[in-house]
């Protein structure tokens, strides 16, 4: 730690080279977000691919097909909302402030939400209790082995979750 006593000495031009290139080095993350944009486009076919599998199921099927197409749809946006958070909160907190350019739609939360405050766990809880709920209504298709399964890692998201709150009211980051 700089002790504000002492006089900052003045930086060599190799040390200001290197803070350049390490500050500099943060662009080197820009093609990991744009690998998530195709990952949303790649979302956005299954997402055709459900839809068109749903109608399929409209009327010969059951209710039961239709819940859990309609669950996988949730699912699916779940997904990409939690992708696309981490696209737009991580290239502001790392790379540079978004650009929307005048009369651009600027979310309410950009610019102030870092990945602490993501609720990744709680985007990751609801898409495990999705894919526990199927597990359930198609649980004439599934072994007892496979519901614990889905049970035990959904209980450790949750459980994760609660301690993970609670060490953010204890550290006093809460809300």
């Amino acid at each position: 730690m700089d002790d504000p006593r002492v006089p900052a000495r003045p930086a060599s031009q190799v040390e200001r080279l290197i803070e350049r290139t390490i500050f500099g080095s943060r662009w080197l993350l820009a093609p990991f977000y744009l690998g998530l944009i195709l990952g949303l486009v790649a979302l956005l076919a299954k997402v055709a691919s459900q839809v068109v599998d749903l109608l399929g199921h409209v009327l010969p099927g059951g209710g039961t097909e239709i819940t859990v197409g309609i669950l996988s749809l949730i699912d699916l946006s779940l997904k990409a909302s939690l992708v696309l958070m981490v696209i737009l909160a991580g290239y502001e907190s790392f790379i540079s402030r978004l650009d929307v350019g005048e009369g651009g739609v600027r979310l309410d939360w950009m610019g102030r939400v870092g990945f602490g405050d993501l609720k990744l766990l709680a985007s990751v809880v609801a898409i495990t209790a999705i894919h526990l709920l199927e597990g359930f209504l198609n649980v004439e298709r599934r072994s007892d082995r496979d519901l614990a399964w889905l049970v035990g890692i959904h209980m450790v998201f949750v459980v994760s979750a609660v301690l993970l709150t609670l060490m953010d009211r204890l550290s006093g980051q809460g809300h």
